[in-house]
């Protein structure tokens, strides 16, 4: 088994692809309805060859649905490019409310599989670490990935992100079985060095509740 630096590189690919797969399967979905709409519009031409009325108010729908999914596919174009840049740098300032945000938009499409909600509570003030951002994402995954299996009755994850002295921490909450140290020790036992190499801790928080990845001063690469 790939150990250290090693393990970190094979998870990160890992983590890359599978999200890259999601956010292609996401775009191929827009496709395909692009592509719907587009035989909508050769049928409706086809009929008008011979000699049919044309639908007006049909055309005006069609022209609203494509543009409904030109947005959609923006937005996951977007997601896609922040992610992507997330691995720039080994080392940057990261915010972390923004961080949690952006993870969240990335599982979107696994938590709905799981038939879970995600929430992001955004930090009164930004919540600015030293660390790789790319490193954090899929360790912020890995636990998050975790948590959606332990989700209680609600079905919701919430993510929030804090300042500390030491520099911030990221919150799970709202997930019961089989507990937040049991979660720990899953996401833990997933990818034991990217904390390290993070310089950050996950654990169960003092009531067991919560599980909690708390970063400490600069990662150390």
């Amino acid at each position: 088994m790939a150990t250290g630096a090693n393990e970190i590189e094979f998870a990160g690919i890992q983590f890359f692809g599978k999200m890259s797969a999601s956010i292609s399967h996401e775009i191929k979905n827009v496709l395909a309805v692009i592509n719907e709409n587009a035989g909508l519009l050769e049928d409706i031409c086809f009929m008008a060859d011979g000699g049919k009325p044309v639908d007006i108010s049909r055309l005006k729908k069609i022209a609203v649905d494509v543009k409904d999914q030109v947005r959609r596919a923006d937005r996951i174009v977007t997601v896609m490019n922040r992610f992507a840049h997330s691995a720039d740098e080994p080392s940057t300032e990261t915010d972390l409310g923004e961080l949690t945000a952006l993870l969240r938009l990335l599982a979107m499409r696994f938590a709905a599989m799981h038939g879970v909600a995600i929430e992001t509570l955004a930090p009164p003030v930004p919540v600015r670490v030293t660390t790789s951002p790319f490193g954090l994402l899929n360790l912020l995954w890995i636990c998050l990935d975790c948590a959606m299996t332990a989700t209680g009755s609600g079905k919701m994850v919430e993510l929030v992100a804090e300042k500390t002295t030491e520099g911030g921490l990221v919150r799970f909450r709202k997930f019961e079985q089989p507990g937040a140290a049991s979660v720990a020790d899953i996401a833990l036992g997933k990818l034991s060095a990217l904390p390290r190499m993070l310089n950050a801790t996950v654990a169960a928080d003092s009531t067991k509740t919560e599980l909690v990845v708390r970063l400490h001063q600069s990662p150390q690469f």
